[in-house]
């Protein structure tokens, strides 16, 4: 049995943003496979998670959920490990573990944006 959309009807389901394969308006954009290194960022922002994960605070499917709930523009404008941030706060909120009003108040005196 396939889970295949009959191709009359596959202009009519919905799609999610991060969902991109066959968009037309990205089927012309080069993907770039070459390996590249992470920044500090980037390797800060994956120990967090992986923290997090370890102490069953949050899990990758929780991330996951986080970054697909994501408006698209916000999808679009951020980096990979920046819509990691999102969604890790996101969660973070959604379960109590810190007020939104603290993670405002310790970016803002970090000069978070």
């Amino acid at each position: 049995m396939s889970n295949d959309v009959p191709a009359d009807l596959a202009d009519q389901v919905p799609r999610a943003m991060h969902d991109l394969g066959g968009v037309p308006r990205f089927l012309c954009e080069a993907v770039d496979t070459a390996p590249h290194a992470l920044d500090d960022f980037d390797r800060e922002v994956d120990a967090i998670r992986q923290i997090l994960g370890a102490k069953g605070v949050m899990s990758v499917d929780e991330l996951r959920r986080g970054i697909e709930a994501l408006p698209e523009d916000v999808y679009h404008r951020l980096s990979y490990y920046r819509r990691w941030v999102r969604s890790i706060a996101s969660i973070l909120i959604e379960k109590g573990v810190i007020s939104e009003a603290a993670l405002r108040a310790h970016a803002t005196s970090r000069g978070g944006r």
